[in-house]
């Protein structure tokens, strides 16, 4: 099975992990296609929002260890042996941006949590910016519990993202929780029903879609760049992309659009 990308008429693209039979764990070579799946997204200029989702009982449980670990340890080995950075189009560091580690995409991306998200899973869940869970769905940081490490962003996003006590519960515990007691510690937007998980999460996109792609992104820009910094770089990273915005054409179109009282028409730019 594969990484599957479909793109609307909507400006939303749906981006499916399709391998339930290996509870979408994933290999090289699905990292390889996650990895470009983002990379197509994030080059589309017309599609505005991703929804992130899985097939079957399973959102993500990351590597698929019986066959990753060596793949990867045989490939980091012809690196070391040569001068170039892939071999047969895999790179090292598929695993890493395929979880959205150090990736710059400013577009909105929504996950619709359908299972289990626990490992690599919830390494990309730190990596989006709205969740919507089916209230079966359980997470997990549960590397610790086998001696390892999460490595793909975890560690450095949690805190930042939900109250310190609730991410450090999740990091040293290790404990798989259940969706109601994630939306509790901050991690989720909304838990439904599994029925109504879709429709969820393309509510939220719909509503994203309706403002001007332009200053979405940039919005989302502000947001992460301002994170990376202190807070005098943030106010000057947010003074840099206000003045980019309001020269846009669609901040010319947004309030004549809403003084002749229609719809608007954005150029996203």
């Amino acid at each position: 099975m594969s990484i599957d990308y479909a793109s609307g008429d909507d400006h939303v693209v749906l981006i499916t992990i399709n391998r339930p039979e290996a509870r979408n764990a994933m290999d090289m070579e699905h990292f390889f296609q996650l990895r470009g799946a983002w990379e197509r997204f994030d080059a589309d200029d017309d599609a505005y929002v991703a929804i992130v989702t899985g097939v079957g009982q399973d959102f993500c449980v990351g590597a698929d260890l019986k066959t990753y670990i060596p793949q990867i340890t045989k490939l980091a080995k012809t690196l070391e042996a040569g001068e170039t950075t892939e071999v047969g189009g895999y790179r090292l560091d598929d695993g890493v941006k395929a979880v959205l580690r150090g990736t710059k995409i400013y577009k909105p991306i929504i996950a619709a949590v359908n299972g289990n998200c626990v490992a690599g899973g919830m390494e990309m869940l730190g990596g989006t910016d709205l969740r919507v869970a089916a209230d079966t769905a359980h997470f997990g940081v549960l590397e610790p519990k086998r001696g390892l490490f999460a490595g793909g962003g975890t560690t450095v996003r949690l805190p930042r993202q939900i109250p310190f006590p609730a991410a450090m519960e999740l990091l040293l515990c290790a404990d798989r929780v259940p969706a109601a007691r994630a939306f509790e510690m901050g991690l989720l937007n909304e838990v439904c029903r599994p029925a109504d998980l879709m429709a969820r999460a393309y509510d939220y996109a719909h509503r994203i879609t309706a403002n001007g792609p332009f200053a979405v992104r940039k919005t989302k820009e502000s947001v992460l760049r301002g994170l990376a910094t202190d807070m005098g770089g943030a106010y000057k990273i947010e003074s840099e992309i206000s003045r980019e915005v309001f020269s846009s054409e669609d901040a010319k179109e947004g309030p004549l659009a809403f003084a002749e009282k229609r719809d608007p028409k954005w150029q996203n730019r």
